[in-house]
């Protein structure tokens, strides 16, 4: 089914993500968009705010209907093949350009009335100097005009409604190919470890240091610099 019909866009919204609730429970169809040219409120994971200046990112949410039972992996895979060969993947859906952040992707929904929403940001033509100062050191951007923002997204469209229609045994692979940790070390809440990649059920692995496996499959994880 088509990605991004019907479209609603605003010039400025709280959040995508939540306009984007809002037309779900109201039973907008599968493959409804709102995109925003700035928003106020915009969070991704943890918690945390997406920052932009006006009209220089991709601010995005899309309605799914009965969502790919990966969808964190399968949103990630489809925003790295439309960044580029380039793009890699830090568990579980973050898209990375030099071990910078280009994208940010938060899933939200509601299972049992068959309904999910898809929130994405993606640094367009954002220059790293108009974003706050803590951003600085580990933000990316794709480097183009405020007018090629409508193309990315176009070109989003496509690969995303490519990778949230794969099996999942496929998906897992191509995940699997743009991962960011695997032969790392990295740290989480609980402990450290090296990351080996994810499992058939897209939780990351973790060889321990005193030897044996963890699998996580939710939380925070930080490379070890």
């Amino acid at each position: 089914m088509t990605l991004g019909r019907p479209r609603l866009h605003l010039r400025e919204t709280a959040s995508t993500n939540d306009r984007a609730r809002e037309l779900a429970t109201r039973g907008a169809p599968h493959g409804t968009l709102v995109t925003a040219a700035a928003q106020s409120a915009g969070r991704g994971r943890q918690g945390r705010t997406w920052s932009a200046p006006p009209g220089h990112a991709l601010l995005m949410s899309l309605v799914l209907r009965d969502a790919h039972p990966l969808l964190p992996l399968a949103a990630a895979v489809g925003v790295a093949d439309a960044v580029g060969g380039d793009a890699r993947i830090k568990w579980p859906n973050d898209v990375l350009l030099s071990d910078r952040k280009v994208a940010g992707i938060l899933a939200e929904g509601r299972p049992q009335e068959g309904w999910a929403v898809l929130g994405i940001g993606v640094n367009v033509a954002v220059r790293i100097e108009d974003l706050p100062p803590e951003l600085h050191a580990t933000a990316a951007t794709l480097g183009r005009e405020p007018s090629g923002v409508e193309a990315f997204l176009d070109s989003l469209l496509v690969s995303l409604a490519r990778s949230l229609a794969l099996p999942p045994d496929e998906l897992l692979d191509a995940w699997r190919g743009r991962d960011a940790l695997r032969g790392r070390q990295v740290t989480w809440q609980a402990g450290s470890g090296t990351a080996a990649g994810i499992d058939g059920e897209g939780r990351l692995v973790i060889e321990l240091p005193g030897g044996g496996r963890t699998a996580l499959d939710a939380g925070e994880v930080h490379l070890s610099r």
